[in-house]
């Protein structure tokens, strides 16, 4: 995909049109369906043999274009354009090839036609068509803004009918993903608010929901209720509210009780175990940290034992009335503030008390040897 053959039969249509060489134009096309076919051709057998049953996110993404599509398309052909006319194309023109994904929708198409799901196959090749058309678009404007020498038509009505066409087939493309892209927008709306009157509206004490299931396209709320049976009169007035929501035209159902139709025993055991598998995540994450905090605090423990070991020998070279030498970890609360701070606490026994100079010394040796600052020094 990084050096995707695509990419120069569909900038070459594109640059062909805008150069009014139909000789480039025929060669790009031809280029076009025999990599487009391959491609298909190499997906579909992929997709055959493959273990691979579940369609993935990855596929399922690329079955339904939007009119965003066009968009990365228009501007990912101009990027394109604009590194072909550079001396310097540097790594936009594999930017540009992965932007647009044009192989990803191929792979999807071929997915389509080896599982049989031709809505998949429709929708993957609609957005590779839109990818086409509109990098050709592109490169087609970024030719003729730049000001390529071109050839002149010397029909000019030859000439306004090309451009006709392009106009057509640009507006055909986009009339699709337009309205695809508003049927998204208010299946969102219209889910967000579905959920947002469940949550406000549907909040009965002792009551919870267990499942739901909204369909904007039969324009329906189905809602289980689990506790004390709501009466009538609230469900009637949630239903009053609908309104409110801007969801007037649908069919509010409400499942609760005991029985058989309100008792959905495989949406509870799934609830259930979505609960329990996210308390015990929960747990397993608290357990881990607080695991590693003593970790850490074992750690420090150990590394003063083995501090003391060390510095042991070179104490007694430096002051050898030194007899034993304790160094901890330590909590100071200040009574004032009741703030806590950490500090390292050495308490040294000696065979003849030390004056203060020797003690200033060897508190300043134990901070500078340590590598700390707060530092607590006891001498017995």
């Amino acid at each position: 995909m990084l050096i995707s053959p695509l990419m120069g039969p569909i900038m070459g249509v594109g640059l062909s049109v805008g150069l009014n060489d139909f000789e480039l134009m025929k060669r790009s096309l031809k280029s076009f369906l025999i990599t487009t076919a391959f491609s298909v051709i190499t997906a579909t057998i992929y997709f055959l043999f493959t273990p691979i049953a579940e369609a993935q996110s990855e596929l399922l993404a690329r079955t339904s274009p939007t009119i965003y599509d066009v968009f990365i398309a228009l501007f990912g052909g101009l990027a394109g354009v604009v590194a072909l006319s550079t001396k310097e194309k540097g790594n936009v023109i594999p930017g540009v090839a992965i932007a647009t994904a044009l192989v990803p929708p191929l792979c999807t198409a071929g997915y389509g036609l080896a599982t049989g799901n031709l809505i998949y196959f429709l929708g993957a090749f609609y957005l590779y068509f839109i990818n086409s058309v509109f990098i050709s678009l592109a490169t087609f404007i970024g030719v003729r803004l730049m000001n390529f020498k071109r050839n002149e038509f010397v029909d000019k009505t030859r000439e306004k009918t090309v451009r006709k066409y392009i106009i057509l087939i640009v507006v055909l493309t986009m009339c699709p993903a337009i309205y695809l892209t508003v049927g998204i927008i208010r299946s969102t709306f219209y889910e967000s608010a579905a959920n947002r009157f469940i949550s406000e509206q549907l909040n009965f004490e002792n009551t919870q929901v267990i499942d739901r299931k909204i369909s904007y396209e039969q324009k329906e709320m189905r809602v289980i209720l689990l506790g004390p049976e709501v009466s009538d009169t609230a469900i009637s007035i949630a239903r009053d509210k609908l309104k409110e929501y801007k969801l007037d035209d649908t069919q509010l159902t409400i499942l609760q009780g005991m029985n058989n139709e309100a008792v959905d025993v495989s949406s509870i055991r799934a609830l259930v175990m979505e609960d329990f598998y996210k308390n015990s995540e929960q747990r397993l994450l608290e357990q881990q940290k607080k695991i590693g905090e003593m970790e850490k605090n074992l750690q420090r423990y150990i590394a003063y034992d083995e501090l003391g070991r060390t510095l042991a020998p070179e104490l007694k070279v430096l002051y050898p009335t030194v007899t034993s030498l304790s160094i901890a970890h330590s909590l100071e609360t200040r009574i004032d503030s009741m703030k806590t701070d950490t500090v390292t606490l050495a308490v040294m026994k000696f065979a003849k008390n030390p004056s203060s100079t020797e003690k200033e010394k060897i508190s300043d040796w134990l901070k500078a040897r340590i590598g700390t600052t707060k530092l607590r020094l006891i001498t017995e």
